[in-house]
Order: structure tokens, then C-alpha cells, then sequence
């Protein structure tokens, strides 16, 4: 089992990047890892996330909640065209995650905001998800 964010992040791209709907309104290569503004638009940067470890059990399981963000980026397109993505994503989201080496027990996206950008030209969403994961070490 590889660390549980990147577990999660992994999952997810793999999710994203398998919906018909979520590529026809960002290229898979515009899917990615970071923390800052884009450099291409449109596209989806997951955050690093957090854990919240939860110990193990008798069976030498671990447990831990995963908790990222996903940022919808557009560039020139407009508040609603960053809304649209967003709800691209939520639904390809929305089903079973399956994580490498581990099990995800529960997942879903929890949350989802537009926060304006400073730079007007910029169309900006943010989506909040959650997953149970556990692993046997």
C-alpha cells in the first residue's frame, strides 16, 4: 500500500481520467498533482490532501480518513464553464472507489465552492472530497 493520499489521488485521476464527460472538457494530461494556479487551462489539480491516521485493529489493518481538495481551472471561458467541469467531476466521482492495495470504504465528494479569482479571466472550483481507506501491513 502506498501512502494513503497518494492512494486517493491515484484513484481519483484514474476515475477522472476514464470519464467520457469529464475528457471531453479537460485533456488528461491537464489532470494533475499541485498546489498552485495553473500553468494550462482548463484543468484539475488535486491538493495533497490530509490523513488522519486511526491505528490498527487485531488483523494488523490500518485505518485513516483522506481528506483533498480538487480545483477546477478555466481560462478565458467563464464562471460556468468552471461549474460545468465541477459537476463533470462529481459525477464521474460518484461511485466505489477502488484504491491500489488497500480498500476504500467509503468515499464522496462533500463539498463544492467558486471562489472568485482575483484575475477575472480565471473561472475557479473547488471540490472537497472524503474516503475511509484501509490497508494491511
Amino acid at each position: 500500500m502506498i501512502e494513503p493520499t497518494i492512494a486517493l489521488r491515484t484513484a481519483i485521476r484514474a476515475a477522472l481520467t476514464a470519464s467520457p464527460d469529464v475528457i471531453a472538457l479537460v485533456p488528461d494530461t491537464h489532470i494533475r498533482a499541485g498546489g498552485t494556479r495553473p500553468d494550462k487551462a482548463p484543468c484539475i489539480i488535486m491538493t495533497d490532501g490530509t490523513t488522519e491516521l486511526h491505528g490498527q485493529d487485531y488483523t494488523a489493518q490500518r485505518a485513516a480518513w483522506v481528506y483533498m481538495d480538487l480545483h477546477v481551472w478555466t481560462l478565458d471561458a467563464g464562471e460556468d464553464a468552471a461549474k460545468e467541469i465541477a459537476f463533470a467531476v462529481s459525477n464521474a466521482l460518484d461511485k466505489s472507489m477502488s484504491i491500489d492495495g488497500g480498500y476504500c470504504d467509503h468515499f464522496r465528494v462533500t463539498r463544492t465552492a467558486y471562489p472568485r479569482d482575483p484575475d477575472p479571466k480565471y473561472g475557479h472550483g473547488v471540490l472537497s472530497v472524503e474516503a475511509l481507506i484501509r490497508w494491511i501491513v
